[in-house]
């Protein structure tokens, strides 16, 4: 009505104006109108609907969202009413409402974020059962570039059948630029685990951690024996005839310590270049030796050293130094290092004369004298 009023003032005047003056002056009445009747501070959408949510501008022009209110579409004593209200039932869909802008965009999937993805393993350590390799994984899986499953998946030899995407889902999350790894012992002597793993990927590097064949089955029988104290003798599980010399290679701790004729089988599927041997000797007497070495298998900066170390005279094993983030060193588990069963001094000799001329075999194959005698 004020726009009306001042319009008829000053329309007597018209007539000593342009008609493109007359244009312009209409214009910016619209203009003062418009802003008399709409605030620049508040945008109104669908206004009869009460329900309906509020844009304010900020004042770079772009609109910022709010939740949602009443405040800015109805009076207090009709806010109250409306809050009085009962709640309508949850089972009823609300009214859509296509012009809302919401704030309950889904976040995107965790995966795309810094926290990584689930991979397949780029590495794994295939064995040997008591040879070390739960010691490789602790000393490795603190480099910066390194995670690894913390449980043996057993995915190759015991869990095939679930699939591909069963045993990534084991994996931990890992960024771009690190390592995915796990470690299973017994792949190495499963007869169709190298194939399986090529068929995985051709690329997968493999590390075996080997140790001497007489004191690694005599570790396995010791740990075996903890849990099932009614076991027979070693000598007794070890020789079908030990006055003749006689081994049984049917016993699994005696078998898995003739890693030539184990080897033989991975070679027919990896090349030797994409297989790594950690001695387990020199793992005790230097770790960070056989670790400078694991880093350079993997393409990894050399970042764990002999400054992570310490040897701990009780359990006769290197443990790693307290991080500053933790309150104690961390050494391997009661199981690890613990002492070993006396072994008849004749039935031992026997034993390494058994194991000989596989270990020079293998010593051949791949270019490496672990001088196990």
């Amino acid at each position: 009505m004020a726009c009306v009023l001042l319009f008829s003032r000053l329309l007597p005047f018209s007539h000593r104006l342009t008609r493109t003056s007359v244009c312009l002056f209409s214009l910016f009445l619209s203009y003062l109108c418009y802003c008399a009747l709409f605030p620049a501070d508040t945008v109104m959408q669908k206004s009869g609907d009460p329900t309906q949510s509020c844009q304010r501008v900020r004042a770079d022009g772009v609109k910022r969202r709010i939740q949602k209110s009443l405040s800015c579409v109805l009076p207090s004593d009709a806010r109250r009413s409306i809050v009085e209200a009962p709640r309508p039932n949850t089972d009823q869909r609300p009214p859509s409402t296509p012009h809302i802008i919401r704030n309950d965009t889904p976040s995107p999937p965790m995966g795309n974020l810094k926290f990584g993805n689930k991979k397949l393993p780029n590495a794994i350590i295939v064995g040997v059962k008591k040879g070390g390799t739960r010691a490789v994984l602790e000393f490795i899986r603190i480099h910066p570039d390194v995670r690894a499953a913390g449980t043996e998946t057993h995915f190759f030899d015991r869990n095939y059948d679930r699939g591909l995407e069963w045993y990534r889902g084991l994996m931990p999350r890992t960024l771009e630029s690190q390592i995915t790894m796990e470690k299973t012992p017994s792949y190495f002597v499963t007869k169709e685990t190298p194939h399986r793993i090529s068929a995985m990927s051709r690329d997968t590097k493999l590390i075996v951690v080997v140790r001497d064949p007489v004191t690694r089955a005599i570790s396995d029988y010791t740990q075996t024996l903890s849990k099932t104290p009614d076991l027979p003798s070693f000598q007794e599980l070890a020789f079908r005839n030990q006055s003749l010399g006689i081994v049984d290679t049917s016993w699994n701790a005696i078998r898995i310590g003739l890693y030539v004729l184990h080897l033989e089988n991975w070679l027919r599927y990896f090349p030797l270049a994409q297989i790594h041997f950690v001695s387990g000797e020199r793992l005790i007497t230097d770790p960070a030796g056989e670790l400078a070495r694991v880093q350079d298998f993997l393409g990894l900066k050399r970042i764990v050293t002999d400054k992570h170390f310490y040897f701990n005279r009780t359990k006769g094993f290197p443990c790693l130094k307290k991080p500053e983030s933790s309150g104690s060193p961390r050494c391997l588990g009661k199981s690890k290092g613990r002492t070993h069963v006396q072994i008849d001094r004749d039935a031992i000799e026997q034993l390494r004369d058994f194991y000989r001329p596989y270990n020079v075999k293998f010593y051949e194959m791949v270019g490496h004298d672990f001088k196990w005698e």
